[in-house]
């Protein structure tokens, strides 16, 4: 039976970038705390651990008085996922919210003592809430109300002007974030506690459908073909859902190679490379958006036209210029490609074409030099038991 009501399974999707700096600008923080909270309950201290830890809101709303400490001088918040049912689990955090989160103890424990008289007691401690209810709550252990906390905040939100925003997608936002910078999605369940196949997939979709996508759908002709920097995507720029369905079409018919896609069917189908894999010179190999940091940073290494400059006759300097201008000129017409999209910016910022792209974190396993030099001195083991004396 279909449920009654409105749709429990609404996916948040993560804050814009608008709407990011807005919750996080200094002066509208002091704004929610003072205006918001006159009391300083510590909503401000409850919104930033929302933003800095991913938790639940409800997760965050319940901590204990005593839920930070540091551990091997890492500060840590312990907290409980009674949701998934995980209890007295730890997250690092990093010192600013350290420091709120200690001050706002503080100010509870003088809350304490000014009611009662005397500081609480070694068994009172433990059970003492970070952020007390100011309702019929003497003894402190009842925390704020959920409710409280997101009435204060879309009140603070309809103020700002920031249109239907809950405080829940601080915990999205972060999961794509950690998504971005080469967390797998088994990190990403293990850090923000049990995240459901349906949401981790969200997660994926979301990280994957906006400047990657559509930086890696802007191709041009590489330097082997007959018209370098050619656009090949079109001559009018592309809106968001065209650039996903091409970059989707592209994946299709094309595999990743070194700076660039191979296009040539056979090669994309498994088959070996006809040319020894000499894709510079290549016509069936292309550039998109993504690499150009890499071929920038190629041309600056190769230096050809000071090359060419120095070459001792003319005839040296004109095959130079012959062998390398294929290349300058597809580096120049991903440029303007990009420029007419507005999106140069974003490309000269990110290196996306990294080995890390595709083999996730294996690559992150790194060793230093010395300590393989060092290894490499030591006498090889034996395979066999050694013999001794003592039991």
């Amino acid at each position: 039976m279909p449920t009654g009501g409105k749709d429990p399974k609404i996916s948040r999707n993560p804050f814009t970038d608008d709407v990011a700096r807005a919750l996080a600008d200094e002066q509208n923080l002091q704004q929610f705390a003072v205006q918001f909270d006159p009391q300083d309950l510590g909503l401000r201290d409850i919104w930033e651990t929302l933003v800095f830890t991913g938790r639940r809101c409800s997760e965050v709303v319940k901590l204990r008085l005593d839920c930070i400490g540091r551990y091997g001088n890492f500060p840590l918040l312990w907290h409980d996922q009674t949701k998934v049912g995980n209890f007295n689990d730890a997250v690092r955090i990093p010192e600013y919210l350290f420091a709120r989160l200690e001050e706002r103890r503080t100010k509870t424990l003088k809350r304490f003592e000014e009611h009662h008289g005397r500081m609480p007691t070694r068994d009172e401690r433990p059970k003492l809430a970070l952020f007390p209810s100011p309702a019929c709550n003497a003894n402190r252990r009842k925390s704020l109300s959920y409710g409280h906390f997101q009435i204060c905040f879309s009140d603070w939100v309809d103020v700002l002007d920031l249109g239907a925003v809950v405080a829940h997608q601080a915990r999205h936002t972060m999961a794509t974030k950690l998504l971005r910078h080469g967390a797998s999605l088994a990190h990403i369940r293990r850090y923000l506690g049990q995240v459901s196949d349906r949401m981790a997939e969200h997660y994926a979709k979301v990280a994957n459908s906006d400047l990657e996508d559509v930086l890696q759908a802007v191709w041009v002709a590489g330097p082997g073909s007959a018209s370098p920097g050619e656009l090949l995507s079109g001559d009018q720029p592309l809106a968001q859902h065209e650039a996903m369905a091409l970059a989707l079409d592209l994946s299709r018919r094309s595999t990743p190679a070194e700076g660039g896609f191979c296009t040539y069917q056979p090669v994309v189908d498994g088959g070996v490379c006809p040319w020894n894999l000499d894709c510079e010179n290549c016509d069936k190999f292309v550039l998109s958006g993504a690499d150009l940091v890499y071929w920038r940073r190629k041309q600056q290494q190769q230096q050809w036209r000071s090359i060419a400059e120095r070459a001792p006759d003319d005839t040296t300097a004109d095959y130079l210029h012959k062998v390398f201008e294929p290349t300058a000129r597809a580096i120049d017409g991903l440029e303007r490609a990009l420029a007419g999209m507005g999106l140069l910016e974003e490309a000269l910022s990110l290196d996306l074409r990294r080995p890390q792209d595709y083999f996730e974190r294996v690559w992150s396993t790194a060793f230093r030099a010395a300590d393989l030099a060092r290894l490499a001195d030591e006498p090889e083991l034996s395979d066999e038991p050694e013999l001794s004396g003592a039991s």
